[in-house]
């Protein structure tokens, strides 16, 4: 991995670019990582989903659902019932996301951390 003042050359840089422009594609909006997050629980319904990931539409849900399947994150599984239950759980290439996910979980809480100190530290400057 590259340092903020190393220099890569040209065909580094591309790479490197396209690599994490793909991965933001494929995880791009605010809900599918959270989709992931209620799924590590165990396989779920579209409603118990719904109630799981907090502020999502039905229409939203369903969008990005497909979009996950697609990339083969989760799987789909309609049970043989009457009604009819489908359900939602992990794939095993999900847990490629572990890594990432725990990153961005840690990145967030000294995030949430350090702008909270600069708010108390502007806050008390200005008395």
């Amino acid at each position: 991995m590259l340092k903020r003042n190393e220099k890569p050359d040209s065909e580094e840089c591309l790479g490197a670019l396209g690599a994490v422009q793909d991965a933001l594609y494929v995880l791009n909006g605010k809900w599918k990582i959270p989709i992931i997050i209620a799924l590590r629980e165990g396989h779920k319904r579209f409603g118990e989903l719904q109630k799981a990931v907090k502020g999502i539409s039905a229409k939203v849900l369903s969008h990005e659902l497909k979009h996950l399947e697609m990339n083969e994150f989760i799987e789909r599984r309609v049970c043989d019932t009457m009604p009819v239950v489908v359900e939602y759980e992990l794939t095993p290439y999900s847990d490629t996301l572990s890594h990432v996910i725990e990153s961005l979980r840690q990145w967030g809480e000294a995030h949430r951390h350090k702008i909270r100190s600069s708010v108390k530290e502007k806050k008390a400057e200005a008395v």
